[in-house]
């Protein structure tokens, strides 16, 4: 599996051959409003049903992550390591980098992310 020397390019393509089988890759940007994303996250799902096998997250403090050169790389060497067949990538930002239950209380808005506040954010894997 050729990387390249442009990683989004590659993850771009990637995702979309659509589904080629398992093990899956699922990469999702989150950010504090639609515009900037500042968290990437990566799982590995070896089977229908499952559990991911693998799951890891990168964070950008400043800049959009989606144009990181170095991050994209490293998400492409992480789902090559885990020889991901498949790649299903979101086309936009998913909702906001924090997590429930962790961040902030459940059931709460995100104080740090008035943006997404009233808006349905679905679950985090």
């Amino acid at each position: 599996m050729k990387l390249g020397r442009q990683p989004r390019k590659w993850l771009d393509k990637k995702s979309k051959l659509g589904f080629r089988g398992y093990p899956v890759g699922t990469i999702a940007f989150y950010g504090p409003d639609a515009q900037r994303a500042s968290k990437v996250a990566v799982a590995v799902i070896v089977a229908p049903d499952t559990e991911p096998v693998a799951l890891r997250r990168w964070f950008a403090e400043s800049g959009d992550i989606r144009n990181d050169v170095a991050i994209l790389e490293e998400v492409a060497l992480f789902l090559r390591d885990h020889e991901a067949r498949s790649v299903a990538m979101t086309e936009g930002i998913f909702g906001c980098p924090h997590e429930e239950g962790v961040d902030y209380p459940e059931g709460e808005p995100c104080p740090l992310c008035p943006f997404w506040a009233g808006r349905d954010r679905p679950l985090v894997v």
